[in-house]
């Protein structure tokens, strides 16, 4: 059966993607996933850099940020390896270093991200929210990404057979979109787009898990926003880009598997880099996370 028509086994999946294996002395294994572009997803890195971390957190701390930067792209098919270092380790908080990395052509250990995650005993403390979610429509008024993704393919004549695969391979990650992102924009607009998300099937109540899978989708249309101003998109062949850093901030507990509204903007962009941030509510209007990145954005040769 598709995946497609399947969701827990897609969600399934994903939950062992992200359950990093233990190898006892300080460092993880994680699995790979084949998604047939030749490099790992950012997602990916972050969210099993993340669970290594939080494999190796103090007992009852809960990650509240991490901070990561790509040194250079991951390859399909090899897994990664997470090496943790305990840096800090105080009685209210807490700190893990993580450095991902893959085998070389001649054995050696090549580092693919460097991540430091934030650790904190859970608290009572001044509470405030000051920014308020935005008012878009419902997820359920809203066709799903795959229905936006088929319609995106049929329209383009010279879409590639690899492009038109990674367009409309099974996603563990539900999406509506409320606006038109990147890839189905031609036309400049402001650099702001929104996202409802979730996992397309139940989740396991860990919130470790949660977290993790927070971290995943984060990577999903945030850099892209950058895009928006110029009227150009990856999908089309226009550009070439790369995450270069990327940092989360956990507000409260979410379930990732209920809707979740992704609002992305980006303040900037110049030089060749693009600037994004990304704030995540829950149906509540609750700010669930913060999300920064930094990514390479140039136009492509011909493009």
């Amino acid at each position: 059966m598709n995946e497609e028509h399947d969701p827990e086994k897609a969600v399934g999946a994903l939950v062992r993607l992200l359950t990093v294996g233990d190898n006892g002395d300080g460092s993880y294994t994680g699995r790979p996933q084949k998604d047939g572009i030749g490099r790992v997803f950012g997602g990916q890195v972050i969210a099993q850099a993340l669970q290594a971390a939080q494999a190796a957190a103090p007992e009852g701390m809960v990650a509240h940020s991490l901070h990561a930067y790509f040194l250079r792209g991951g390859r399909e098919g090899p897994e990664i390896g997470y090496r943790v270092e305990a840096d800090f380790e105080g009685r209210s908080f807490a700190n893990r270093r993580v450095v991902a990395s893959q085998p070389g052509d001649d054995g050696s250990r090549t580092p693919i991200l460097n991540l430091t995650a934030s650790f904190q005993r859970p608290e009572e403390g001044l509470e405030h929210d000051d920014y308020a979610m935005p008012q878009v429509e419902d997820p359920e008024d809203l066709p799903s990404d795959m229905e936006q993704r088929r319609r995106f393919v049929a329209e383009m004549a010279d879409i590639s057979e690899t492009q038109r695969n990674l367009m409309l391979r099974p996603r563990p990650i539900e999406m509506r979109t409320v606006d038109k992102l990147h890839w189905m924009n031609a036309d400049p607009k402001p650099p702001r787009a929104h996202s409802w998300f979730r996992t397309a099937a139940p989740l396991p109540d860990d919130p470790a898990l949660h977290r993790a899978v927070i971290a995943y989708a984060s990577d999903y249309t945030l850099l892209g926003t950058s895009a928006l101003p110029h009227g150009l998109s990856w999908a089309r062949n226009e550009l070439k880009g790369a995450s270069l850093d990327h940092a989360i901030w956990f507000h409260r507990p979410a379930r990732a598997d209920e809707w979740l509204l992704y609002a992305t903007e980006s303040p900037w962009s110049g030089g060749g880099r693009g600037m994004n941030l990304g704030r995540i509510f829950n149906r509540a209007g609750e700010l669930v996370a913060s999300v920064a990145q930094e990514g390479m954005m140039r136009r492509a040769r011909g493009g």
